[in-house]
């Protein structure tokens, strides 16, 4: 931090540079290209793409709202696919059964840190030649067997800091494209291929060089935080007694950036959040409003009557406990007892 200070270059410097080569080599990509922050990756991705008017993109719509305001972003029209119910990640089903004439792409996110079905997909995206999107915001080290996520198509990273690892602010968009990436690097760069000559139309969304020395750190450390995380989630696997915890796809590596259960039939989800914290256990709800029944949304004719089952009963159901490295044994004892006892 101190050499980045004193070396004068603070903005898209030699740091971007180191932190690019490490966390795309950390993911298994060829290329890594750094942003200000993990929307302004998943609009780069989308333009790099050519992604524009007239395009769809499949979506889910049980995400952060980045997830299909990206796709607004660029001027194209996000189309909202319902979930698996037990990774709630997009079904590659429900995807397929979307696709339209007007298809361009398919962006499955890794929710909560738990890898979307990426063989699928890509087996799905080299038929119907689409684009294969990663929104990849909660799954830093995440994978597929010894495939990491990152790598099956054009991926976006969030460094915010609630992430498994932080830049304070930044973002990664991964490929092992050399054209989009060379496409990307102008996008982030207000278009410019060489200084001053601007060659398509771009933005700054670059990553300063303090915060890509805070991600060189971060990222040393984040192995051994996600083995805390994997450790804390195998504790609450055997003691949750009274919730549906979190399913593993076998051979997958679930980082656990949210630790997600669904609530029994018939149980108020919204009064054991309440209790919860009256207790001392931080629950949170990601996130009880699906994306497409927002008013950005619900003002649009086109998505009036949506309706997606699976994804509306988890917004009903889910809540995060805290899953974290910094939590202790006493910690994890008194989630687990209160959980129980709310449930």
């Amino acid at each position: 931090m101190f050499d980045v200070l004193a070396g004068g270059q603070l903005s898209q410097g030699p740091k971007v540079e180191e932190f690019e080569r490490a966390f795309a080599s950390y993911q298994g990509a060829r290329y890594g290209i750094a942003t200000s922050n993990g929307t302004t990756a998943l609009t780069a991705a989308m333009m790099a793409h050519d992604i524009g008017p007239g395009d769809e993109v499949i979506v889910p719509s049980f995400s952060f709202f980045a997830t299909a305001s990206c796709v607004l972003g660029v001027g194209a029209t996000p189309v909202f696919a319902d979930i698996d119910p037990a990774t709630f990640c997009l079904s590659p089903d429900a995807a397929e059964a979307a696709i339209t004439s007007r298809t361009k792409a398919i962006m499955p996110v890794h929710l909560y840190g738990q890898p979307a079905d990426m063989p699928r997909f890509e087996a799905l995206c080299a038929r119907r030649s689409l684009v294969l999107f990663e929104d990849a915001a909660q799954a830093h080290g995440a994978a597929i067997g010894a495939r990491r996520v990152g790598t099956w198509g054009t991926a976006s990273f969030s460094f915010y800091p609630t992430k498994n690892m932080t830049t304070t602010e930044g973002g990664m968009v991964l490929t092992n494209d050399d054209q989009i990436a060379r496409k990307l690097r102008m996008v982030r760069n207000q278009g410019m291929g060489s200084q001053y000559y601007h060659e398509v139309v771009g933005y700054n969304f670059r990553m300063t060089d303090v915060a890509a020395a805070i991600g060189c750190v971060q990222l040393k450390r984040l192995p051994g935080w996600t083995d805390i995380r994997i450790a804390n989630a195998d504790y609450f696997d055997r003691s949750l007694k009274q919730v549906v915890v979190p399913w593993r796809a076998p051979g997958a590596t679930h980082v656990y950036h949210q630790y997600t259960v669904r609530v029994p039939s018939g149980v108020d989800r919204d009064q054991v959040v309440a209790r919860l914290n009256q207790r001392g256990v931080g629950a949170r709800v990601y996130y009880a409003r699906p994306i497409h029944m927002q008013p950005v949304f619900e003002a649009r004719g086109t998505y009036r009557g949506l309706h997606l089952p699976e994804t509306e009963r988890a917004a009903r159901e889910v809540l995060s406990l805290p899953v974290h490295p910094g939590l202790t044994t006493d910690e994890r004892d008194l989630v687990a007892r209160e959980v129980n006892a709310a449930c």
